[in-house]
């Protein structure tokens, strides 16, 4: 299980690269067994995970430590405790539109949404549900250990020590308060409303534990945990807690979401689909050796890399959904083939359009730039992902890093762009001062339709891709890895029609002069020093023609 920590100091770049190398390491134990260790938090709201639930499917928190300042303890109105909401198809979490100034757990809600009050004064944790969720079963303590068999244990065990479980000084507190008995909250009936667990304090420390039962298809659904403490809303006047919480999640097919349980199909299909697109492609270089240049075989290259990342990816989830976490050794290499595919591709996408290798093996200085940014950005893309794998959602700077990885990524996405339209500009400018407009112009046509293949190669993967995660239903967001791993691979499959190696390739007759030998080229014709001088042309494969 992986451990999330918040120290309060920091610590020098050794240590930082250090730790970087731990994450890459034990990053791997993360799965859906989670724990998440925080100390001298001051945020007022934690979202500690989200979960698609099935039938059957069961949610487990086991807060073993909960240490408040000392005003928490005098005020009567619980403003600590847990949330759990039912995140509702084709919207946005609520903790982007809510009012920050609002306590989450002050508030009715005709939304499903669950409430676990922690009153400190009294030893208790009061629970309220609201909306409707008559087959959303909750209990105290967690699900006892069961053999590694597909199922879970059913519903009606787990409603029966809902009167009778917890502390017995616990209950009688419960039943001499009738705010905790009346409960006039909205979507309550009958058990619900007197459902009490006990509240542990040791060395002043709290702690309990809970369950949740999906008992129905009317409750299932995408649900959303956060911890609040609503003490510190006020800034200025945070005062620090510490909180240790243990979270497993659990479907009857695994411990795998909803929308996860076809990753493991999904991309082991598209690893076998771009191994095969590696294989074809190899072959194509091996039938036209005469036309084969370096980036042919990089761009080979990226498709056997991409088809190892998806398979590592796959096995991860495979072990995941069996035992809760991945196993060590393959995630590691994971994130390995992962790094190496993120470089290659930005890298490949450039080269492609600067023309490298193919016509010239000298890079221009603005092209020098271009990869001087995209290649050190694709590395902080890279850790970015690995911490983000590797860390509870719950921890500090979770947030942080999932910011820098969708800024960074749209930068590398922005600046490959660059190499193509410098070449675009370069073709339009020769196209009418050399005198072969006809060729210029099927170059130019060729650099365009890779503009737009990249353009909506972006489009799909970046903005259509999220647009659909979120419109779609909780089962099915899924779908987002698909149209992700489909539009790549038309992508290398297109790129690798437009670029193949063969004779009759425009792409490969570009001429092998810059901007400046253009230039030379037009001064020294315009004061007629080559007068009577023959033109001599150099195909691609380096034969000269007169």
């Amino acid at each position: 299980m992986a451990v999330s920590e918040r120290r309060g100091r920091r610590g020098s770049p050794a240590e930082l690269g250090q730790q970087l190398v731990l994450l890459l390491l034990l990053g791997c134990c993360c799965g859906r067994i989670h724990r998440l260790v925080l100390t001298g938090e001051k945020r007022p709201s934690i979202q500690l995970n989200s979960f698609g639930f099935y039938t059957n499917g069961s949610l487990e928190v086991d807060l073993s430590l909960l240490r408040l300042g000392l005003q928490e303890t005098k005020e009567k109105t619980p403003l600590v405790g847990f949330s759990l909401t039912r995140i509702q198809s084709g919207s946005v979490r609520s903790s982007s539109t809510q009012d920050p100034n609002d306590c989450p757990l002050q508030k009715n809600s005709s939304n499903p949404l669950v409430l676990f009050l922690i009153n400190t004064k009294d030893l208790q944790v009061q629970v309220r549900k609201y909306g409707e969720q008559k087959k959303l079963f909750i209990s105290p303590g967690l699900l006892p250990e069961m053999p590694s068999e597909p199922g879970l244990p059913k519903p009606e065990h787990t409603v029966t020590p809902k009167k009778d479980s917890g502390t017995s000084a616990a209950l009688d507190k419960a039943k001499s308060k009738p705010e905790v008995s009346q409960g006039d909250q909205q979507g309550l009936t009958g058990k619900d409303k007197e459902l009490v667990l006990g509240l542990d304090h040791h060395n002043n420390s709290y702690n309990f534990s809970f369950h949740v039962v999906i008992g129905s298809r009317a409750e299932e659904g995408q649900y959303s945990l956060s911890f609040h403490n609503c003490y510190n809303l006020m800034r200025g006047q945070e005062q620090p807690f510490d909180i240790t919480v243990m979270i497993r999640e659990k479907n009857p097919e695994g411990f795998l979401s909803a929308s996860e349980i076809p990753l493991f199909k999904l991309y082991m299909v598209m690893s076998a689909c771009f191994l095969a697109a590696g294989i074809f492609w190899v072959s194509v270089l091996c039938k036209n050796t005469y036309n084969v240049f370096k980036i042919h075989w990089l761009m080979a290259a990226l498709a056997f890399t991409k088809s190892i990342s998806l398979l590592f990816h796959s096995i991860n989830y495979f072990f995941i959904n069996s035992q809760g976490h991945p196993i060590e050794g393959l995630a590691v290499m994971h994130y390995v083939t992962h790094l190496l595919k993120g470089a290659l591709l930005f890298i490949t996408i450039a080269l492609i359009g600067s023309g490298w290798a193919f016509v010239k093996y000298v890079l221009s200085d603005k092209e020098k730039n271009i990869f001087g940014i995209v290649i050190p950005l694709q590395v902080l893309a890279n850790v970015a992902y690995i911490v983000i794998e590797s860390r509870e959602e719950g921890a500090s700077d979770y947030g942080i890093w999932k910011e820098i990885l969708f800024l960074v990524d749209l930068i590398c996405c922005g600046a490959i762009l660059f190499p193509v339209v410098w070449s675009i500009r370069h073709l339009q400018d020769a196209s009418g001062t050399d005198g072969k407009v006809a060729v210029n112009l099927a170059k130019l046509k060729l650099f365009r339709h890779y503009y737009v293949m990249v353009i909506c190669y972006v489009y799909f993967t970046r903005i259509i891709a999220i647009l659909l995660q979120v419109a779609v239903p909780f089962q099915w967001q899924w779908l987002y890895q698909l149209l992700v791993e489909g539009s790549t691979l038309a992508f290398f499959v297109l790129t690798g029609y437009k670029f193949q190696p063969a004779g009759d390739n425009p792409y490969l007759q570009l001429p092998q002069e810059d901007e400046e030998d253009v230039q030379m080229e037009q001064v020294m014709t315009d004061s007629g020093f080559r007068e009577g001088l023959s033109k001599v042309n150099k195909t691609a494969s380096g034969r000269e023609l007169l």
